[in-house]
């Protein structure tokens, strides 16, 4: 395993067999042929057992909106295939739009929006349109490319929050059309101690295996006042978890807000408890077997694959354009300037 320094607040932790692609142009510059991206190393840390580690989120904004970045961070990349998480809200609010992401390309991935609050107008290059509310998930998949943007719609509640998250497409299916799914209502599983929402995977009789094209879990675990909630887990997945609403312990261990909590492999169960009620998302998937680079709101194998879908998104080629926006598109960064995703994105 190989280290390499990318910023002051960046490691990029890297195999073998990722360094082929990866010679040339300086620490944390990614090279192949003549191209070079400051791009992101994302591996799998291979966890074989139990494990409780705590990261606190990156704060940011959106205009007036909160965003807290859980995924990825500098020691913790991937939850199984999940790469990228941030939680947006909670926000009040009585006028303006404040969510508004301009239109933005993607290629490798899968977003995944889930709300607890609000509304959020989906539109993409397809032309693909939904408003999503809470209980419903937007899944899109960029495979070998797509643009969308998302905002507030004009009639709203006044409230926003919520989380989107993105999926590493398996190197087999992420060159594959893109497309785009809306749920209106997820499978729930009811208990006397609580409910889950599942919005990815499977969690006893709750399924929601399509739009995804990888073993994982997704899911909103609600834990009712006063109440222990017993969660059977599947043992070969990584998992981690995050506080969104209340006070929650996870096997005895207390939880804080905004801090994401990684919980590695070889759990069957998972005992959620709380004094007042809680809603905590759960997240999982066997470690991936990939290594990805993640540059922008692209994710890839190499850094020509990086630099062509920069270009062609400057160029106008492949992506299309999201008509249904009113505004102008984001530009892409340079190539040789750390990217992260945009927030919300």
């Amino acid at each position: 395993m190989l280290a390499i320094p990318t910023r002051a607040d960046s490691t990029v932790v890297l195999d073998d067999s990722a360094l082929g692609v990866l010679r040339q142009g300086g620490a944390g510059v990614m090279s192949k042929r003549a191209e070079t991206v400051a791009a992101e190393a994302c591996v799998a840390l291979g966890a074989d057992r139990r494990q409780f580690e705590s990261y606190p989120n990156r704060e940011t904004t959106l205009g007036e909106l909160p965003v807290s970045r859980a995924l990825p961070i500098r020691e913790r990349r991937l939850v199984g295939p999940w790469c990228f998480l941030d939680r947006f809200g909670p926000l009040t609010f009585s006028e303006g739009k404040p969510m508004d992401v301009a239109p933005h390309p993607h290629i490798g991935l899968q977003t995944v929006t889930w709300l607890h609050e609000g509304e959020v107008v989906h539109d993409d290059s397809l032309g693909s349109a939904s408003i999503l509310r809470p209980g419903g998930v937007n899944v899109m998949t960029a495979g070998n490319g797509i643009a969308h943007a998302e905002q507030t719609p004009r009639a709203h509640s006044g409230r926003l929050n919520g989380v989107q998250l993105w999926t590493a497409l398996p190197d087999v299916h992420r060159a594959g059309a893109p497309g785009f799914v809306h749920i209106a209502e997820v499978p729930t599983l009811e208990r006397p101690a609580g409910l889950v929402q599942v919005f990815a995977g499977q969690l006893e009789d709750a399924r929601l295996t399509r739009p995804y094209y990888s073993p994982l879990l997704g899911a909103d675990v609600h834990v009712h006042a006063e109440h222990t909630l017993n969660l059977p887990l599947d043992p070969s997945f990584e998992h981690a978890v995050l506080v969104m609403r209340g006070d929650c312990t996870f096997d005895g261990q207390p939880l804080t807000d905004r801090t994401l909590y990684y919980l590695g492999t070889a759990r069957a169960e998972a005992t959620f408890a709380s004094r007042a009620g809680a809603r905590v998302l759960l997240i999982g998937g066997p470690p991936f077997p990939e290594t990805i680079l993640m540059w922008w709101n692209f994710v890839a194998r190499t850094a020509e694959e990086i630099a062509q879908a920069r270009s062609d998104w400057e160029q106008r080629r492949r992506f299309g354009d999201v008509a249904a926006y009113d505004g102008p598109r984001l530009d892409a960064p340079e190539l040789l300037q750390f990217a992260r995703p945009n927030p919300v994105s």
